[in-house]
């Protein structure tokens, strides 16, 4: 037994089987997953006792962990909420003035 580890090691079947799972949700591989699934170092470099690897399948299995952010969603909203932010910059005051009352604002010119 390794230091560190509380139980005998995973069997290399359960480390594929867990391998498999990890990149069905998503991840790219241990390390990637490490921070969302909460993974130690040891664990993040595909180190698992026979139930630190059990109790993590069941997770996998029973949709416990979410999926890791799209990064290309997220960069497509931030690039979406700039050009917003610029469209606006450009806009007459009395314009968005008139839009924020619409929508049940209360505006008062600057003082």
């Amino acid at each position: 037994m390794a230091f560190g580890q509380s139980g005998p090691p995973a069997s290399p079947k359960q480390i594929a089987y867990l391998e498999a799972l990890v990149e069905k949700a998503g991840f790219a591989s241990f390390r990637d997953a490490r921070r969302p699934m909460g993974l130690t170092q040891r664990q993040a470099g595909g180190k698992f006792t026979k139930q630190e690897a059990s109790e993590l399948i069941d997770r996998l299995v029973n949709g416990e962990i979410a999926p890791p952010p799209d990064a290309e969603a997220a960069a497509a909203d931030e690039k979406s909420a700039h050009a917003q932010s610029v469209l606006l910059r450009g806009m007459p005051a009395q314009l968005l003035a008139d839009e924020l009352l619409r929508r049940g604002w209360t505006v008062t010119e600057p003082g």
